[in-house]
């Protein structure tokens, strides 16, 4: 029984700390914190029952491994959020479980938020990228292709998989690894766009009239003029 209580307040420590310290912080979606913790009570609790009683514990197992692909194949998950569902699951598991000694449960348990918490953490590749694109020309030459991401992006590009190539409709569809430009970078860029508008005033503005395109409206205006004339003395007699 001591086990059971020790497992119990373990499992609830860490799974908060793992969904409101770790993973709410960084992924910012309240519908899966709420997902996690009821998953991990869930199976907690079921697992401590199945434990306790005559039926066999593959059966539990089984019934829990068929509502998680059911959960998962109902929304859109990053894998980034599908490990952290995982991790509740396994800790309402194991601490469901509550096996000998007392202290293994909630030492495996933290063990797992600290691994997770270590591996998902920002400042591991924070400028690593991954996206979708779809361009609106067909590229067939790896070395264009890979010039067109890097100038959209603005950033070194490390993986293409090209995942449609379609020369009718002239569109290409590919996965990119990226990583995006460094602050000082950035800063460059903007320190040379500012200095190259400082260096041209005119930048951006429209380019005055030439002589002869002045000479060409003075001329069509005395024209415009001199048409209106008579029908301005039809008028007056």
């Amino acid at each position: 029984m001591f086990n059971l209580w020790i497992a119990l307040a373990a499992n609830l420590v860490c799974i908060t700390v793992l969904v409101y310290a770790v993973y709410f912080p960084r992924y910012q979606r309240r519908d899966l914190a709420i997902a996690y913790v009821c998953l991990n009570v869930g199976i907690m609790l079921v697992t401590m029952l199945l434990s306790g009683s005559g039926a066999g514990m593959g059966l539990g197992l089984g019934l829990f491994g068929v509502l998680s692909i059911i959960r998962l194949r109902s929304d859109t998950l990053t894998q980034g959020e599908i490990g952290y569902y995982f991790a509740a699951l396994v800790l309402g598991l194991m601490n469901g479980l509550h096996p000998d000694p007392a202290w293994l449960s909630p030492v495996l348990s933290a063990a797992l938020v600290a691994v997770l918490y270590l591996a998902d953490h920002p400042r591991i590749a924070p400028r690593t990228r991954r996206q979708s694109i779809t361009l609106d020309r067909a590229y067939a030459n790896e070395v264009e292709l890979r010039d067109a991401l890097e100038s959209l992006l603005g950033g070194p590009v490390t993986r293409i998989e090209v995942i449609s190539l379609d020369v009718v409709r002239d569109m290409t569809v590919a996965d990119v690894r990226y990583k995006t430009p460094t602050p000082a970078a950035l800063a460059a860029k903007s320190s040379a766009s500012i200095g190259s508008t400082e260096s041209n005033p005119m930048a951006g503005t429209e380019p005055a009239l030439s002589t002869a395109d002045l000479e060409a409206v003075l001329f069509d205006a005395s024209d415009a003029t001199s048409a209106a004339a008579p029908l301005h003395a039809q008028s007056h007699s």
